[in-house]
């Protein structure tokens, strides 16, 4: 068990590494010296684990779209505005999102994982605007997967955006326009007046999670 616990705290921090060293110099620019550096691990246990820099890319990709324990809501529309604003929020904070975002944008990687995390993205979105359909939430004529693509789209339009403009600093803000201006011709009217996407969306949601998480800290029994 000692072993096993070892082994994924090893996988983590090369995997950490090489997001750091990516998000730095880009794919071309990243050595495999550069991130044996920065975890301080052996070339031998970077290799047990990543046979090369495109598994590690791969790996980095894998990490993108994970179940973060988002709270439920009474309409899925809701969700997907929460998961998508938290996003905005947690991309200049943690390291693995920004670098999924700078190696997405080299063409090159997109056949290593069917399209990187912008297509798994849009599959995720879709899927919860499937949701949203089902429950009766979006007008009949909305396709979800063409929905979830151009929701994708739009987002990294924006991260683009905003990344060069003021270092991600107004992406929350520019994402909830993006939801000001698509939602009313999506949503049902009734659904739509009940949506929360402001600016600072995303932040509350993230506070709400580590309130919660905090709360199910202090109740858990003492062992």
């Amino acid at each position: 068990m000692a072993q096993q616990l070892r082994a994924i705290r090893t996988r983590g921090a090369i995997l950490n590494a090489a997001a750091e060293v990516f998000a730095q110099h880009g794919y071309h620019g990243a050595s495999i010296a550069q991130i044996l550096d920065k975890a301080q691990v052996t070339r031998g246990a970077l290799y047990f684990h990543f046979a090369s820099k495109e598994q590690l890319v791969q790996g980095i990709f894998a990490e993108q779209v994970t179940e973060q324990g988002y709270p439920p809501r009474t309409y899925k529309l809701q969700e997907l505005v929460d998961e998508a604003m938290a996003l905005a929020c947690r991309l200049p904070q943690e390291i693995m999102l920004r670098a999924g975002a700078k190696l997405a944008m080299e063409p090159q990687l997109q056949e290593l994982t069917d399209g990187g995390p912008w297509e798994a993205w849009a599959l995720r979105f879709a899927s919860m605007v499937l949701a949203a359909k089902e429950h009766g939430e979006v007008y009949p004529h909305v396709v979800p997967e063409e929905l979830g693509r151009f929701l994708v789209s739009s987002w990294v339009g924006a991260q683009i955006v905003s990344e060069v403009t003021s270092g991600w600093q107004d992406l929350e803000e520019r994402i909830s326009s993006i939801f000001a201006y698509t939602l009313p011709s999506v949503a049902m009217p009734a659904i739509f007046a009940q949506l929360d996407f402001g600016r600072d969306r995303g932040t509350r949601v993230l506070a709400e999670m580590q309130a919660e998480a905090a709360a199910a800290l202090v109740a858990e029994p003492a062992s």
